[in-house]
């Protein structure tokens, strides 16, 4: 079935509060408030395949709750990111998820150009009652350059949250807050507490959201992890960060660490543009000789890379 645009796509979720329902209205909140909450983003067609290979990676909230597998569950009681595995995934589906169309598109969007690269990418489950996920407020830059966010456009940055399945309030939702609320504070520390600022937690904005809604918000923006209350639950989640390609201090995929099977099985099922957004030089870029289109092609037998072949 084609795809509707993005603005189509989005128009059927009314807006509500610091909810936005266009790829416009997602771009000015972004830059207004340092995020924005698009519900229901990814529709049921673009999540089932996703949602189908869960299993590969994790258990299902019954599994893990009844403890079916002792062994398995026992990776998640940790600490708050035990639950994550780094890009490329034992599920195809996941990796080619956060580099999909629609999510490519919002990174353009709101990033101002297409010249973008996916710079971090992780999935991560949670289960009620196997650690505790509350956090403080905090700005993510800290581990994420060694410097800090600029304010000019041609170095930006966006993180996104995907949930994979329906995140209510009770599974633990991130929390914002708008940097009207935050403009004031410096940027270093990138943490604070409830006791030294509780009049910046008394803005908190809840990104609860059903399967499929994407929270996108700056590097430089307050956000936390919260409390997982429901009984029996757990919270699947896909992040995907965008840069500008000119954005070189943002960088956490490390990606030559991680080239194995699951590296492999993604670029054969890569478009063109997905390869681009983790890192292949772009079609037509003065890489992309004879020689090195041959030997790329030699190392990825299995994978379609005529679109890089110089003409």
């Amino acid at each position: 079935a084609r795809r509707p645009a993005a603005d189509q796509r989005l128009a059927k979720v009314p807006p509500v509060g610091s909810q936005t329902s266009t790829l416009a209205e997602a771009t000015e909140h972004f830059h207004e408030h340092g995020y924005a909450l698009l519900l229901g983003y990814l529709g049921e067609d673009e999540l089932a395949p996703a949602q189908a290979e869960l299993g590969l990676m994790f258990p299902t909230a019954e599994e893990y709750h009844a403890g079916a597998d002792p062994a398995r569950n026992a990776r998640f009681t940790g600490g708050a990111f035990a639950g994550i595995d780094l890009f490329p995934y034992s599920s195809v589906e996941w990796s080619l998820l956060g580099v999909s169309p629609p999510i490519a598109a919002l990174a353009e969007a709101l990033l101002g150009t297409a010249a973008v690269r996916l710079y971090e990418a992780h999935n991560w489950a949670k289960y009620a009652g196997a650690t505790d996920y509350d956090q403080q407020l905090h700005r993510d830059y800290g581990n994420h350059t060694p410097v800090v966010p600029s304010d000019d456009p041609s170095f930006a940055e966006v993180e996104m949250f995907i949930y994979i399945h329906h995140v209510p309030e009770e599974l633990g939702p991130t929390h914002v807050v708008s940097r009207r609320h935050t403009a004031d504070l410096p940027m270093w520390l990138p943490r604070i507490t409830r006791e030294e600022h509780a009049e910046i937690y008394a803005h908190e904005v809840s990104a609860a959201g059903p399967a499929g809604t994407v929270l996108a918000y700056k590097t430089s923006t307050y956000h936390r992890g919260t409390v997982m209350s429901a009984s029996g639950g757990a919270r699947f989640s896909l992040k995907a960060s965008y840069r500008t390609v000119s954005d070189i201090w943002f960088d956490k995929m490390s990606l030559t660490q991680r080239l194995g099977d699951s590296w492999y099985l993604f670029v054969e099922r890569a478009t063109p543009r997905q390869l681009e957004l983790v890192g292949f030089p772009p079609r037509g870029h003065r890489y992309w000789t004879s020689r090195t289109w041959h030997d790329v092609c030699r190392r990825y037998p299995n994978a379609d890379l005529s679109a890089f072949r110089p003409q």
